[in-house]
């Protein structure tokens, strides 16, 4: 639980921060233009104004404080940001507006596989793009500094907020249980901005942090360091994890999906479920989908034209649950967190796959 003074400061932060990376995003679309040509945005209805991003928002940040006051997770440890790094970090992202402007223009998405950084030619072909039309994709230390920050003024500040609604089916999963006897996996931990969430939460909970870029995972191991101890740090892909069978207790994917060639979907939910120990639950996260907020349909069209997103509207109808289902896992709960869909499968105790 926690009292006045804390729920206050919650309060003040998430409002600053909201309009910290809301005033990121107006100013960028005044520097680069629109983003979507006026043929291709949704008619009118089909998406949410201002307002309604607003209020959607704001339900988040009700629903996250909520989960604190219950004793889910704590208050963010990053509630006062360092105000050096983030403005630092503003104005890294402010200056990169017009090359990424440039991509979007020209549709220019393959940079990074025209002209790859050293020793990146062994990454899989989809990976290597410049997914948002990001400069160096994710192939850079540069990229790695500047994704959070992107991410952040793409989702209005709220993006660390939906994270951490994966935090309470870990929760719950966990209370029980010796958390140093425990296992946690995360795939496609990017930067680690989400594990560091898992950290501040249990210290003591061995967990791995599992990519493709070497760049974002030396980014990750900075930013886990204080609890170098119990984090590993591994390069691999989804779809041959490099992790025994039946190893994890939770193993969490946080907005991979939609990034994935929808041939690639079921090995890599098969991969999922193999290294789950029986009676392990999967936390999945990612973009909503077609139908879960109808009045959302509209962006959601609307965002592989203003993103590079190659696999996005597949993904937006794809059947998840049938991908998981199919693995061998079991559907526990679906949950709908401003923007993105949080389902939790498990894998049954009584079956060995």
């Amino acid at each position: 639980m926690i009292g006045a003074v804390e729920r206050a400061a919650y309060a003040a932060g998430q409002a600053a921060r909201i309009a910290w990376f809301l005033g990121q995003y107006r100013l960028a679309a005044r520097l680069s233009g629109p983003a979507v040509p006026a043929d291709r945005r949704p008619a009118e209805g089909r998406a949410p104004g201002t307002r309604g991003i607003l209020e959607r928002l704001r339900a988040l940040m009700r629903r996250d404080l909520a989960n604190i006051r219950a004793g889910f997770y704590r208050l963010p440890h990053d509630l006062v940001p360092d105000p050096r790094r983030a403005l630092a970090d503003a104005a890294a992202f402010l200056r990169d507006v017009p090359e990424v402007a440039r991509r979007r223009r020209g549709r220019i998405a393959v940079e990074v596989r025209d002209n790859p950084p050293p020793g990146v030619e062994r990454l899989p072909a989809y990976y290597r793009q410049n997914f948002h039309f990001q400069t160096d994709g994710y192939l850079s230390e540069r990229s790695a500094r500047l994704y959070d920050h992107q991410v952040e003024v793409l989702f209005g500040g709220g993006a660390d907020a939906m994270r951490r609604q994966a935090l309470v089916p870990v929760f719950q999963h966990l209370k029980d249980r010796t958390v140093a006897d425990c296992r946690l996996l995360d795939v496609a931990a990017g930067t680690g901005s989400f594990l560091a969430f898992v950290k501040d939460n249990w210290p003591r909970l061995p967990v791995t942090a599992l990519d493709l870029s070497v760049a974002y995972l030396t980014e990750a191991r900075r930013r886990l360091a204080p609890w170098r101890r119990t984090v590993m740090a591994v390069q691999g892909a989804a779809e041959a994890l490099p992790v025994a069978d039946d190893s994890q207790d939770v193993v969490t994917c946080i907005y991979l999906f939609h990034e994935l060639p929808p041939k690639l979907r079921a090995p890599v939910a098969a991969e999922l479920a193999r290294v789950l120990k029986p009676g392990g639950i999967l936390v999945f996260m990612d973009s909503l989908q077609t139908g879960d907020d109808p009045e959302l349909d509209g962006l959601l069209e609307m965002f592989p034209v203003a993103f590079h997103e190659p696999y996005y509207a597949h993904y937006i109808r794809d059947d998840l649950t049938g991908l998981f289902t199919g693995a061998g896992l079991v559907h526990r709960s679906t949950e709908i967190a401003f923007l993105s869909r949080l389902m939790v499968f498990e894998r049954p105790a009584a079956i060995d796959q």
